[in-house]
Protein backbone atom coordinates (compact mmCIF):
# COMPACT_ATOMS: atom_id res chain seq x y z
CA UNK A 1 0.00 0.00 0.00
CA UNK A 2 1.18 3.49 -0.83
CA UNK A 3 1.91 6.26 1.70
CA UNK A 4 -0.21 8.95 1.69
CA UNK A 5 2.36 11.33 2.93
CA UNK A 6 4.39 10.00 -0.27
CA UNK A 7 2.29 10.35 -3.17
CA UNK A 8 1.07 14.54 -1.34
CA UNK A 9 4.40 15.52 -1.67
CA UNK A 10 5.17 13.51 -4.86
CA UNK A 11 1.68 15.49 -6.17
CA UNK A 12 3.21 19.16 -4.99
CA UNK A 13 6.67 18.26 -6.50
CA UNK A 14 4.50 17.60 -9.65
CA UNK A 15 2.35 20.13 -9.99
CA UNK A 16 5.27 22.97 -9.18
CA UNK A 17 7.39 21.60 -12.15
CA UNK A 18 4.40 21.62 -14.53
CA UNK A 19 3.86 25.14 -13.22
CA UNK A 20 7.41 26.22 -13.31
CA UNK A 21 7.81 24.97 -16.77
CA UNK A 22 4.94 26.62 -18.63
CA UNK A 23 4.90 30.15 -19.91
CA UNK A 24 1.81 31.18 -17.18
CA UNK A 25 1.49 34.95 -17.60
CA UNK A 26 1.72 38.03 -19.24
CA UNK A 27 3.27 40.35 -16.92
CA UNK A 28 6.73 41.81 -17.60
CA UNK A 29 9.16 41.43 -14.88
CA UNK A 30 12.08 43.40 -15.60
CA UNK A 31 15.41 41.82 -14.01
CA UNK A 32 17.60 44.58 -11.01
CA UNK A 33 20.38 44.65 -13.56
CA UNK A 34 19.88 45.32 -17.67
CA UNK A 35 22.48 44.41 -19.65
CA UNK A 36 23.04 46.31 -23.07
CA UNK A 37 21.34 44.59 -26.24
CA UNK A 38 20.96 46.11 -29.84
CA UNK A 39 18.23 46.80 -31.22
CA UNK A 40 17.00 47.60 -34.97
CA UNK A 41 14.67 49.92 -34.65
CA UNK A 42 14.67 51.17 -38.26
CA UNK A 43 13.09 47.71 -38.81
CA UNK A 44 10.32 48.33 -36.79
CA UNK A 45 6.77 49.77 -37.98
CA UNK A 46 4.49 51.98 -36.03
CA UNK A 47 1.11 49.69 -34.95
CA UNK A 48 4.19 46.24 -34.78
CA UNK A 49 3.74 44.25 -31.99
CA UNK A 50 6.51 44.14 -30.13
CA UNK A 51 7.18 40.69 -27.97
CA UNK A 52 9.81 39.90 -25.11
CA UNK A 53 10.21 36.74 -24.11
CA UNK A 54 11.07 35.91 -20.87
CA UNK A 55 12.18 32.57 -18.52
CA UNK A 56 8.61 31.63 -17.54
CA UNK A 57 6.69 34.59 -18.69
CA UNK A 58 6.19 36.99 -22.18
CA UNK A 59 5.97 40.82 -22.50
CA UNK A 60 4.11 42.41 -25.04
CA UNK A 61 3.57 46.05 -26.67
CA UNK A 62 2.57 48.41 -29.55
CA UNK A 63 5.53 50.38 -30.98
CA UNK A 64 4.33 53.70 -31.72
CA UNK A 65 7.03 54.99 -33.51
CA UNK A 66 10.16 57.37 -32.81
CA UNK A 67 11.71 54.57 -30.25
CA UNK A 68 8.21 54.50 -28.45
CA UNK A 69 6.35 51.56 -27.20
CA UNK A 70 3.07 51.57 -25.44
CA UNK A 71 2.02 48.70 -22.95
CA UNK A 72 0.49 47.38 -20.26
CA UNK A 73 2.33 47.31 -17.30
CA UNK A 74 1.31 46.54 -13.35
CA UNK A 75 2.66 49.21 -10.88
CA UNK A 76 1.37 49.93 -7.42
CA UNK A 77 2.55 53.23 -6.76
CA UNK A 78 -0.34 54.29 -8.93
CA UNK A 79 -2.21 53.60 -6.37
CA UNK A 80 -0.24 55.87 -4.12
CA UNK A 81 0.71 58.55 -5.83
CA UNK A 82 -0.37 61.41 -8.42
CA UNK A 83 3.79 62.16 -8.78
CA UNK A 84 4.03 61.64 -12.73
CA UNK A 85 8.06 62.22 -11.68
CA UNK A 86 7.98 59.31 -9.67
CA UNK A 87 5.63 56.87 -11.43
CA UNK A 88 6.74 57.93 -14.81
CA UNK A 89 10.49 56.13 -14.18
CA UNK A 90 10.57 52.37 -15.19
CA UNK A 91 8.84 49.95 -12.60
CA UNK A 92 10.51 47.95 -10.75
CA UNK A 93 10.63 44.35 -9.96
CA UNK A 94 8.71 45.37 -6.20
CA UNK A 95 5.95 47.67 -7.81
CA UNK A 96 5.18 45.98 -10.45
CA UNK A 97 4.48 42.44 -8.05
CA UNK A 98 2.55 44.07 -5.77
CA UNK A 99 0.58 46.46 -8.57
CA UNK A 100 -0.27 42.65 -9.27
CA UNK A 101 -1.50 42.22 -6.63
CA UNK A 102 -3.47 45.38 -6.23
CA UNK A 103 -4.71 44.48 -9.49
CA UNK A 104 -3.77 48.59 -10.17
CA UNK A 105 -1.80 48.89 -14.21
CA UNK A 106 -1.61 51.71 -16.26
CA UNK A 107 -1.16 51.69 -20.20
CA UNK A 108 2.36 53.67 -20.90
CA UNK A 109 4.95 54.87 -22.88
CA UNK A 110 8.45 53.51 -22.49
CA UNK A 111 12.01 53.63 -25.04
CA UNK A 112 12.28 50.64 -26.65
CA UNK A 113 15.22 49.97 -24.36
CA UNK A 114 13.03 50.41 -21.33
CA UNK A 115 10.39 48.19 -22.65
CA UNK A 116 13.18 44.93 -23.57
CA UNK A 117 14.73 45.33 -20.02
CA UNK A 118 17.84 43.59 -21.82
CA UNK A 119 15.76 40.50 -23.60
CA UNK A 120 15.37 39.97 -26.98
CA UNK A 121 12.52 41.42 -29.33
CA UNK A 122 10.30 39.93 -31.59
CA UNK A 123 8.37 41.98 -34.01
CA UNK A 124 4.71 40.57 -34.91
CA UNK A 125 5.16 37.26 -34.23
CA UNK A 126 1.80 36.95 -32.46
CA UNK A 127 0.36 37.28 -36.08
CA UNK A 128 1.98 33.50 -36.89
CA UNK A 129 0.99 32.11 -33.68
CA UNK A 130 -2.29 33.20 -33.44
CA UNK A 131 -2.97 33.19 -37.14
CA UNK A 132 -5.52 36.09 -37.12
CA UNK A 133 -6.07 38.83 -39.67
CA UNK A 134 -4.01 42.38 -38.33
CA UNK A 135 -5.81 45.49 -38.63
CA UNK A 136 -3.75 48.34 -40.71
CA UNK A 137 -0.68 49.11 -38.54
CA UNK A 138 -2.14 53.13 -38.11
CA UNK A 139 -5.29 52.16 -36.47
CA UNK A 140 -3.20 49.50 -34.36
CA UNK A 141 -0.86 52.64 -32.87
CA UNK A 142 -4.41 54.90 -32.87
CA UNK A 143 -6.22 52.15 -30.87
CA UNK A 144 -3.00 52.19 -28.43
CA UNK A 145 -3.09 55.99 -28.20
CA UNK A 146 -6.47 55.88 -27.18
CA UNK A 147 -5.78 53.67 -24.31
CA UNK A 148 -3.17 55.36 -22.53
CA UNK A 149 -3.74 55.60 -18.81
CA UNK A 150 -4.69 54.11 -15.64
CA UNK A 151 -6.61 50.78 -16.10
CA UNK A 152 -7.53 47.55 -14.05
CA UNK A 153 -5.26 44.79 -14.08
CA UNK A 154 -5.76 40.88 -13.70
CA UNK A 155 -3.83 38.13 -14.94
CA UNK A 156 -6.07 36.17 -16.36
CA UNK A 157 -8.84 38.84 -17.58
CA UNK A 158 -6.65 41.96 -18.65
CA UNK A 159 -3.35 42.13 -19.24
CA UNK A 160 -0.50 43.55 -21.50
CA UNK A 161 -1.52 40.45 -23.89
CA UNK A 162 -5.20 41.60 -24.30
CA UNK A 163 -3.94 45.40 -24.70
CA UNK A 164 -1.86 44.15 -27.50
CA UNK A 165 -4.27 41.80 -29.12
CA UNK A 166 -7.11 44.09 -28.78
CA UNK A 167 -5.24 47.00 -30.88
CA UNK A 168 -3.39 44.22 -33.26
CA UNK A 169 -6.89 41.94 -34.16
CA UNK A 170 -9.58 43.67 -32.61
CA UNK A 171 -10.56 40.76 -29.76
CA UNK A 172 -9.08 40.52 -26.15
CA UNK A 173 -7.36 37.26 -26.08
CA UNK A 174 -4.58 35.95 -24.03
CA UNK A 175 -3.14 32.07 -25.34
CA UNK A 176 -0.83 32.35 -21.95
CA UNK A 177 -3.95 32.64 -19.57
CA UNK A 178 -5.14 30.21 -20.86
CA UNK A 179 -2.69 27.92 -20.88
CA UNK A 180 -2.88 28.84 -17.00
CA UNK A 181 -6.21 27.71 -16.78
CA UNK A 182 -5.55 23.96 -18.80
CA UNK A 183 -2.84 23.70 -15.86
CA UNK A 184 -6.06 24.27 -13.40
CA UNK A 185 -7.80 21.99 -15.31
CA UNK A 186 -5.35 19.08 -14.86
CA UNK A 187 -4.82 19.62 -11.52
CA UNK A 188 -8.56 19.82 -10.12
CA UNK A 189 -9.27 16.72 -12.73
CA UNK A 190 -6.02 15.17 -10.89
CA UNK A 191 -7.87 12.87 -7.91
CA UNK A 192 -4.84 13.24 -6.28
CA UNK A 193 -5.71 16.99 -5.44
CA UNK A 194 -8.50 15.28 -3.38
CA UNK A 195 -6.18 13.98 -0.90
CA UNK A 196 -3.57 16.42 -0.96
CA UNK A 197 -6.42 18.93 0.04
CA UNK A 198 -7.59 16.53 2.60
CA UNK A 199 -4.22 15.89 4.11
CA UNK A 200 -3.49 19.84 4.37
CA UNK A 201 -6.87 19.81 5.70
CA UNK A 202 -6.28 17.72 8.55
CA UNK A 203 -2.19 18.75 8.98
CA UNK A 204 -3.87 22.70 9.53
CA UNK A 205 -6.49 21.53 11.92
CA UNK A 206 -3.95 19.09 13.68
CA UNK A 207 -1.49 22.39 13.77
CA UNK A 208 -4.13 25.30 14.68
CA UNK A 209 -6.51 23.58 16.59
CA UNK A 210 -10.05 23.09 15.42
CA UNK A 211 -11.80 26.55 14.60
CA UNK A 212 -13.93 27.64 12.24
CA UNK A 213 -11.13 28.93 9.57
CA UNK A 214 -9.84 25.73 9.39
CA UNK A 215 -12.12 23.04 9.74
CA UNK A 216 -14.77 24.68 6.97
CA UNK A 217 -11.89 24.53 4.56
CA UNK A 218 -10.54 21.30 5.62
CA UNK A 219 -13.92 19.75 4.75
CA UNK A 220 -15.53 22.19 1.61
CA UNK A 221 -11.93 22.21 -0.53
CA UNK A 222 -11.62 18.53 -1.04
CA UNK A 223 -15.64 18.45 -1.80
CA UNK A 224 -15.35 20.99 -3.60
CA UNK A 225 -12.04 19.57 -5.80
CA UNK A 226 -14.26 15.98 -5.46
CA UNK A 227 -17.25 17.09 -7.06
CA UNK A 228 -15.76 19.11 -10.25
CA UNK A 229 -13.27 16.65 -10.74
Amino acid sequence: MKNPMLEVVSLLLEKLLLIANLKLFSSGTPGEDKKSNFYEINSFLRGDVLEVPRTHLTHYGIYLGDNRVAHMMPDILLALTDDQELTRKVVSNKRLILGVIGRVASIRVDTVEDFAYGGDILANHLDESLQKQALVNEEVAQRAEKLLGMTPYSLLWNNCEHFVTYCRYGTRISPQADKFCEVVKIIIRDQRSVLASAVLGVASIVCLGMASYTTLPAIFIPFCLWMVG
